[in-house]
């Protein structure tokens, strides 16, 4: 699947291994320093690439749990994470995480990035997604909502930024 944005080349949107651990983790320290909707601050992500190889792998072997990346050049512009339940109980559903870099942003990566989401989660016999978003993050549950999911709830001021509480949005979509 492919993401094409004016005047770039399309983003290439595909399932991570372990070989791309160092190009995310240079993806999500780059996002770390971006934004502050990312709930780890800069000085608190591991920086072990075989940690995060060695994530990936166990998120490919799981059968309920993958991490999708969006390639554009030599580089990785945004990612989703979905983080499948452990038990037979909540197996079928799964956690969402998305990342996208400010200057890949508003070309539709992240749309195509929560398509390819959905059709894989659907593929692998998942029947609920969620996640959460800072309910001041206004551009990100937009986009949430536009492909499906709904507002279940509210954690109220669970999150301190940049020195202030703030509030969760928990939102979800049934495939």
């Amino acid at each position: 699947m492919t993401s094409q944005a004016e005047g770039r080349p399309p983003a290439r949107i595909r399932i991570a291994g372990p070989g791309d651990a160092a190009a995310l983790l240079r993806l999500k320290q780059r996002l770390d320093l971006q934004t502050a909707f990312m709930l780890l601050e800069p000085d608190e992500r591991d920086t072990s690439v075989q940690a995060l190889a060695d994530h990936l792998g166990a998120a490919v072997r799981s059968g309920n749990s993958a991490v999708i990346v969006a390639e554009s050049g030599d580089e990785l512009a945004g990612y989703v994470e979905l983080t499948g339940g452990a038990f037979r109980r909540n197996r079928t559903t799964a956690h969402l995480v998305m990342g996208v870099l400010t200057e890949a942003s508003g070309q539709g990566l992240g749309t195509a990035l929560l398509s390819q989401a959905k059709h894989w989660a659907v593929t692998h016999g998942l029947h609920r997604l969620e996640l959460t978003v800072m309910a001041h993050n206004h551009r990100a549950a937009g986009l949430y909502k536009r492909v499906g999911f709904s507002v279940e709830g509210r954690r109220a001021q669970c999150l301190v930024v940049e020195g202030r509480f703030v509030d969760e949005l928990y939102m979800a979509v049934i495939l």
